[in-house]
This record gives structure tokens, C-alpha cells and sequence, in this order.
């Protein structure tokens, strides 16, 4: 019996085990199926992968954006440092290499040679800056007709200055300090034969009375009359070659006679207003006309701009029957260099005084530069009949009418 029950028990525990294991294992696989569908990815709708597309797209634009910002700022900066050293270099170039180094330097220009070449002489001689800059100069400023010979430049000389004297002409042969002699702009002839005498052999007196030599004008006249023709027929001037000595650097050799240095200077006004004597035709001037309001533009007048405007007030003024009323006429009528003119010294009895004499007088009162020429030829259209300098600044002033001129007068000149 003992056994039958013990048997009976074991029996009991089987099927009981056997009733319990579906239900774990049914417990477990549930499990396990969760667990599943946790770590597997949902089902997404369209509308979400659209949105989860947007989304990368919008991401990668502003990367795109970004990197294309960059590029460009980074782009610009190049640029703008290409730009700033190119207009660095170029205007160093259009400067004098060296404005207190005044030494003169002996320049050889073969003949043919090239603006280019010229350029590179002049920068290996330690001229200029930069030879390349000198040809684009020269091309910009359609400046030609260089001529071959030896020069005498120094560091401190414009590009504009050394291009006009490779224009007038260099020496055949070498040069010494001793044969180089500059007229400054705005010298009348007294001037230029005081500085002539200081820097040659020639006398003073030699050269005024080569000025009031008849015949020897006629020479020239017959050698230049496109320039010196109405000079022949003007009246009551002083000297006749008065306005025509262009003033530029000059060779004066062993040589040289003063006659041979006077026809230099006529020649290089001659060449500077040729291309313009159709020009003066056409505004209904002639050449004395022209060449006697350059030379009162070239004292009254420092800058481009108020050379211009001056030019035309005098143009005004005689279109209105007034008188120019310059301070220059009355210097030169005085044969003064001073630095105020007074009420009594206005008064002086000389064709010269254009305070009471009207029109342009007889002729020039120095020898302008080109600028003050060009001023001439294309003045700067205004109305104004008066101008008046600052006496401390130099800045000009301009009136339309006689009360407007006396405020300015008073403001910047008697205070």
C-alpha cells in the first residue's frame, strides 16, 4: 500500500508540472514578443517621411549656405587684398621715387626705344618706381613722340615731368650738372634772365635785349607763325617773346648760343599748343589772347579746378564789358614782385593795368605752364564775376555780385 501511494504522489506532481509548463512558456514566448516589438522600428506614415525628408534637406541647405558663405567672405577678402596692394603699388608708382632727393642722375635713351623701355632705363637708373607703371602712365596719358638722347632726371621729379622733358629732347652727348637750366612756371623775362645769368655764362642784359630784338623775333616768327603771328601784331608790349619761353629744364652746352636757348623755349611752347591752335580758332580767341589769360590764370589760380573756374570769371567779365581787374596786370605794370597791391598802386598809368584798361592788354604778363593753358582752353562753366583768395588757407572764393565779393573780402581776407 505504502508504494502504491508513494506512486500516486509522484503521479500527482508530473501532471501538476505538466499543467504549469504551458503557462511559463506561454508566459516567457509573450514576453519575448514584447520585447521584440520594442526594439523593432514602428511603422511610419507618409506624411512622416516627408516631414523626416524636409528636415535632412533644410539640414543640408544651411550646410550648403554655410560653406558657399564662406567661400564668398573668404573670396572677397583675396579680392579685397588683391585690389588694395594694386592700387598700392600703382599710386607708389605715379609718386616721385623720392621727393627730398633732388641729385640729378645721367639717363641714356637710345634711339627707338620704346615707352616700355624707356620705363625700365628710368627705373634701373633708380628714376622712377616702377618702369611698368611709367608705360601704362605714358599710354593712359597718350603721351608719345619720346625722344632719344642723354637726360638729367633726379628721384624727386614727377612722372609728368620727366614725360615733357622726354618730349622737348635730350643732349646728343653727355651731360654735366653746369648744362642744365630749369625755368620755373610763372617766370616773366626779367626772372628768366636773372636765372639764366645766375645759372650760364650768358649775361642778363645779352638776354633782354635779344627779347627786344626785332629782327630776331621776325626769325621766329617765320619759323613758328602759327604761335607767334599775333604776338607780331599786337601793340605796346613790353617784350614780344613775353608768354612764349615755355618753362622746362633746358641743355645749355659749350656751345649753346642764347639765341639757340631762346629758340628751345619757343619751340617747346610751339609744341605744346599745336595740338590746339584749331581749337582757339573755333572759340573765336587767338593765340596772344589765349596765352595772356594763362598767364594771369597761372599766378591767380594753384589747383586744376580753380585755374578753370578763374579762366571762365575772366571770360565773364569781359562778355560784360568789365574789366579783369587782376593784381598780376598791375605788378608786372609796376615791374614789381610784392606781395600786396594797394589803391594807389591800381592807378598806375601803363597799357598793362587791366583795373582801368579793359579787354586782355597786350600780351602776356609771364610764361604759363600747360595746366594753366588748358585751364584757358576748357574752363569750368560759371556765373561768377569775382573770386577772392584766403589769405592763410589759399582756398578761393567766388561771388556773382560786386556785395557778395566785399563779404568774402572782409571774412577771409581783412580779418
Amino acid at each position: 500500500m505504502l508504494e502504491k501511494a508513494e506512486q500516486e504522489k509522484i503521479d500527482r506532481k508530473k501532471n501538476r508540472k505538466k499543467d504549469l509548463e504551458p503557462t511559463v512558456f506561454r508566459k516567457i514566448n509573450q514576453k519575448f514578443d514584447s520585447l521584440q516589438e520594442e526594439n523593432l522600428p514602428k511603422k511610419r506614415s507618409a506624411s512622416e517621411e516627408n516631414n523626416l525628408k524636409k528636415t535632412r534637406r533644410r539640414k543640408e541647405d544651411r550646410v550648403v549656405r554655410k560653406i558657399v558663405y564662406v567661400l564668398t567672405i573668404a573670396m572677397l577678402i583675396i579680392a579685397g587684398i588683391v585690389v588694395i596692394s594694386g592700387y598700392n603699388y600703382v599710386s607708389a608708382g605715379l609718386k616721385p621715387l623720392d621727393t627730398n632727393d633732388s641729385k640729378l642722375v645721367q639717363v641714356q635713351v637710345p634711339s627707338g626705344s620704346s615707352n616700355r623701355q624707356i620705363g625700365e632705363i628710368l627705373q634701373r637708373d633708380e628714376v622712377i618706381r616702377s618702369g611698368l607703371i611709367f608705360n601704362f602712365y605714358t599710354k593712359f596719358k597718350n603721351l608719345t613722340n619720346f625722344q632719344s638722347g642723354y637726360y638729367h632726371f633726379s628721384a624727386d621729379m614727377s612722372l609728368d615731368k620727366i614725360s615733357k622733358e622726354l618730349q622737348q629732347g635730350g643732349s646728343a652727348e653727355p651731360l654735366d650738372d653746369a648744362t642744365k637750366l630749369t625755368i620755373p612756371e610763372g617766370y616773366d623775362v626779367d626772372q628768366i634772365g636773372t636765372l639764366i645769368a645766375k645759372k650760364s655764362d650768358f649775361k642778363k642784359d645779352d638776354f633782354i635785349s635779344l627779347m627786344q630784338d626785332q629782327d630776331f623775333f621776325s626769325e621766329l616768327e617765320a619759323a613758328y607763325p602759327n604761335l607767334l603771328t599775333d604776338a607780331g601784331t599786337a601793340t605796346d608790349v613790353r617784350y614780344r617773346l613775353e608768354g612764349y619761353l615755355f618753362p622746362a629744364t633746358y641743355n645749355v652746352h659749350s656751345d649753346t648760343t642764347l639765341k639757340d636757348l631762346v629758340y628751345q623755349m619757343v619751340d617747346a611752347t610751339n609744341n605744346i599748343l599745336s595740338p590746339y591752335y584749331s581749337q582757339i580758332t573755333e572759340k573765336g580767341l587767338n593765340v596772344q589772347e589765349v596765352m595772356t589769360l594763362a598767364s594771369l590764370v597761372e599766378k591767380e589760380g594753384v589747383t586744376e579746378s580753380d585755374r578753370k573756374n578763374i579762366a571762365q570769371v575772366f571770360f565773364n567779365r569781359i562778355d560784360a564789358g568789365m574789366a579783369l581787374q587782376s593784381d598780376i596786370s598791375i605788378l608786372y605794370a609796376l615791374g614789381e614782385h610784392k606781395e600786396n597791391v594797394t589803391y594807389k598802386d591800381t592807378e598806375v598809368d601803363s597799357p598793362y593795368n587791366l583795373y582801368v584798361n579793359l579787354g586782355y592788354g597786350p600780351g602776356p604778363f609771364d610764361n604759363p605752364s600747360e595746366q594753366a593753358i588748358q585751364a584757358v582752353l576748357n574752363p569750368t562753366a560759371n556765373d561768377y564775376y569775382y573770386f577772392v583768395a584766403d589769405t592763410s588757407t589759399g582756398k578761393v572764393y567766388y561771388a556773382e555780385t560786386y556785395d557778395e565779393h566785399l563779404a568774402l573780402v572782409e571774412k577771409y581776407v581783412n580779418n
